[in-house]
């Protein structure tokens, strides 16, 4: 079962926080840091949209990307 909804958004919102810090301290794409704290955020946000959908129904009007195609 999915977490509260409140608690994942805790921790989505935790999650942005951390990726900002990385990307704005860190050495760029390759750096792990960033690279760690993108994987975090990824699995955050993704938590928060399973709790949304179980809990309430609803899904976030935004999607992940797939691949670094997506980005280009």
């Amino acid at each position: 079962m999915a977490q509260d909804s409140r608690t994942a958004l805790s921790k989505l919102i935790a999650a942005l926080e951390r990726h900002l810090e990385a990307v704005s301290t860190g050495r760029g794409v390759d750096d792990p840091a960033v690279a760690a704290a993108y994987e975090h955020l990824k699995s955050a946000f993704l938590d928060y949209e399973e709790a949304l959908s179980d809990q309430h129904g609803e899904f976030l009007p935004m999607e992940l990307a797939e691949d670094e195609d997506d980005w280009q």
